[in-house]
């Protein structure tokens, strides 16, 4: 049975792999885009860490908190954005109909979408780090590097799973439908505590951060980097990080697969405004 279903195995996981090629083939081609990003990114990132450098004499733990809080961001919402942009990507380059009706799976098609984003999204971190770096003194003595490696690729899962959800919105409204999927982004900027602790946020605000993997995210990141926490003192984080995406992702494929069969049905494939 094993030896049955390789061969399919192998042609899906070849599939996944074209995704993965093309999303790196499209970021090339419009490099400029990425690299004005890139430096908006930047620009952004050494705003907020220099306020905290403006604020009283000692401010290396404060430049950490928000360096981390930056930084985290920055690979989130990159992954966010690259998932939950696949549709708009699609309508721009004209191959919406051809993916859609291709004889793949749209698992698969998630699968290779989701592969690029986690890649590309630690790539831009590091690179958004390393100038940081040259820029401001984070001290990094403490970090424990395998607690906040595990802390990021577990939370990454809940994070595709809620980039899954927030795709079908380009696909369901054809002309602003991209431009929507920034308010879910930025919802998740306010509440999760990436410049500040979520307990100075009101508590009806309190409630939404707890549901964010966001707030997950970047609470075990700081525990790990600022007091060197590993694994086993970690529970409280990862546990709800896996949760998240093991219950997001498949409600995520779920709810694209019934805006698909819909925007099918109403003829918003073909429609690009």
């Amino acid at each position: 049975m094993g030896m049955s279903n390789s061969p399919g195995f192998l042609q899906e996981a070849k599939a996944s792999y074209a995704f993965v090629e093309r999303n790196l083939n499209l970021t090339k081609r419009y490099w400029g885009w990425e690299l004005a990003f890139f430096v908006y990114s930047v620009a952004s990132s050494l705003s907020v860490v220099y306020i905290g450098k403006a604020q009283g004499t000692d401010t290396r733990p404060l430049v950490l908190y928000l360096g981390i809080g930056t930084l985290v961001w920055a690979y989130l919402s990159s992954v966010f954005d690259s998932i939950s942009q696949m549709i708009a990507w699609e309508r721009w380059e004209g191959t919406i109909e051809y993916t859609f009706m291709a004889p793949i799976s749209r698992m698969t098609h998630m699968l290779g979408t989701s592969l690029f984003s986690v890649v590309y999204g630690l790539l831009r971190a590091i690179a958004l780090f390393v100038v940081l770096a040259a820029f401001v003194q984070l001290d990094l003595s403490r970090m424990n590097v395998v607690g906040a490696l595990v802390v990021v690729l577990v939370g990454s899962l809940g994070f595709i799973g809620v980039g899954i959800m927030a795709a079908i919105l380009p696909l369901m409204f054809t002309e602003r439908g991209a431009e929507m999927t920034f308010m879910i982004s930025s919802i998740l900027l306010l509440v999760s505590g990436v410049y500040y602790p979520i307990s100075v946020l009101p508590g009806w605000m309190q409630l939404l951060a707890k549901i964010s993997p966001a707030t997950y995210v970047l609470d075990g990141m700081r525990r790990t980097v600022i007091q060197g926490q590993g694994l086993a003192s970690l529970g409280d984080v990862l546990l709800p990080l896996a949760v998240t995406g093991v219950v997001s992702i498949p409600l995520g494929v779920w709810v694209f697969l019934q805006a698909e069969h819909y925007a099918k049905r109403t003829g918003r494939l073909k429609r690009s405004g």
